[in-house]
């Protein structure tokens, strides 16, 4: 069975990296929202999602900021 061995610093990483991927990817959901929303429209708006589709989309971005983290975690500790 593999154990990981964590220290603090590893785990500074993948918090730094979650965070980051969150904010990061707040700006390009909503823009990726308002594409996905008016993009059979001729103008262009900026809507803010509503409750249920900012769930679905925090939901998303957590499962890929976990993931984003430990990938980043692991790749770093492999060199």
């Amino acid at each position: 069975m593999y154990v990981f061995n964590i220290k603090k610093a590893s785990i500074h990483l993948v918090i730094v990296s979650f965070l980051v991927y969150i904010f990061v990817n707040l700006f390009e959901n909503m823009i990726h929202y308002n594409i996905g929303k008016f993009s059979n429209k001729d103008e262009y708006h900026f809507d803010i999602p509503n409750k249920k589709d900012w769930i679905r989309i925090v939901i998303i971005m957590i499962i890929f900021a976990l993931l984003q983290g430990f990938l980043t975690y692991y790749f770093n500790r492999v060199k």
